[in-house]
């Protein structure tokens, strides 16, 4: 059944750039009241003043300054409706050879900043009988080289969906998990522009695993779950067939399949992340530093009213 967005209030970690920004952009012109979470405080103080919303600096993996955020969302609208937990990073490098700390903060950011976002909002979602959509991806389904952190993270974070709309389900709580594969995001653009070897695996894959989807098709996807409460959201659609064929995905012959072009992909991959020198792409924000954390004296919810 379909809900109208009109009045109800979203918040969205993430919402700085990318698909958090499209889609709260597509959310506020449906009538939503926005709260806008991410690390970007100019970026989010500028669109907040587009939307009329009200917009929050706030690391998901600290829980202080989750709750401030959501606290503050409260005290704004007096309630939360609908949570888009979209937040997330991915690190350069593979395991054996990748900065430990980089690919460790992916995981933190991907899956445990799910979970505390979840955490803080799930008791305004009972309260509201919301809707919570969590972003996986593509690869909760299948395993690509260069990417263990991630596809670790996003296997995680489809599972984790799955038990959380068991354990609210009788609160009238929905809980949908999103799997897009390739999305044109600075998080995509920054990969392919470090790293010419990932941009050529990409090539050799075939759809939806080596296509590109728009933000703003993406966006679209992600507004009709939130009116429509969906279960599981496939961007483009036909990454459904990957989720229906995951057991192949994971099979040796499958394996076997990609092996064969990871032998030149993996170790062309790693010498480009060495001469990179870095474990983000460049448009990945850092942490937020201890002064703009909740628990410093000033911390506001920062608002702008239609």
């Amino acid at each position: 059944m379909q809900r109208s967005l009109s009045g109800q209030v979203v918040l969205v970690t993430g919402a700085a750039r990318g698909i958090g920004e499209h889609t709260a952009r597509l959310a506020a012109a449906r009538g939503a009241k926005l709260a806008l979470v991410g690390l970007e405080p100019d970026r989010l103080e500028a669109l907040a003043g587009e939307l009329g919303a009200v917009w929050f600096a706030c690391d998901v993996t600290d829980q202080a300054s989750l709750a401030a955020a959501v606290e503050g969302t409260v005290a704004a609208y007096g309630r939360i409706d609908a949570v888009l937990a979209n937040a997330g990073v991915a690190s350069r490098g593979t395991i054996a050879t990748g900065d430990v700390a980089a690919l460790v903060r992916t995981v933190e950011v991907n899956l445990v900043g799910v979970m505390r976002t979840a955490a803080a909002c799930l008791p305004h979602l009972i309260a509201s009988r919301g809707y919570l959509l969590i972003v996986a991806s593509a690869a909760s389904f299948a395993a690509l080289p260069g990417m263990a952190p991630y596809c670790a993270s996003k296997a995680g974070v489809e599972h984790f969906g799955n038990a959380v709309r068991l354990e609210v389900a009788h609160h009238g709580v929905a809980v949908g998990t999103a799997h897009p594969s390739w999305i044109d995001t600075d998080l995509v653009r920054d990969a392919q522009d470090d790293l010419p070897a990932f941009r050529e695996t990409l090539r050799r894959l075939p759809p939806p695993m080596g296509s590109t989807t728009s933000v703003q098709r993406c966006a679209e996807r992600f507004v009709d779950a939130l009116e429509r409460r969906r279960r599981k959201v496939f961007v483009p659609r036909s990454v459904a067939l990957m989720y229906w064929l995951r057991t192949f995905l994971s099979s040796r012959l499958a394996e076997l399949v990609m092996r064969r072009q990871a032998r030149t992909s993996v170790p062309a991959m790693e010498e480009q992340v060495r001469s990179l020198a870095r474990g983000f792409g460049a448009h990945t924000a850092p942490p937020l530093p201890a002064a703009q954390l909740p628990d410093e004296p000033g911390f506001i919810a920062h608002r702008y009213h239609r």
